[in-house]
């Protein structure tokens, strides 16, 4: 595959196909252990990502509020470390 002058691709129908990159669709670039990757913005795994998030944001709201504040962070570790 070649990089035109203006940093162009064209990515394989057949790997466009493989991975769910729709024509006029988005995508994501990052870099993994020195490899460029390429996905879909709004592909399968993206969505499963956004739902755990949800689902931890929703959590941490439920919790709020809910700690003893006369608990001080040495005790806390005392207690996390004696079990």
């Amino acid at each position: 595959m070649r990089v035109t002058s203006k940093g162009q691709v064209t990515i394989p129908r057949d790997l466009r196909e493989l991975v769910g990159i729709e024509p006029n669709s988005e995508v994501v670039f990052t870099v993994e252990d020195g490899r460029l990757m390429l996905a879909p913005k709004n592909g399968a795994e993206a969505l499963r990502e956004k739902e755990r998030l949800a689902g931890l944001m929703e959590t941490l709201a439920r919790l709020e509020g809910t700690g003893d504040q006369d608990v001080d962070a040495e005790t806390l570790m005392q207690m996390t470390r004696d079990r």
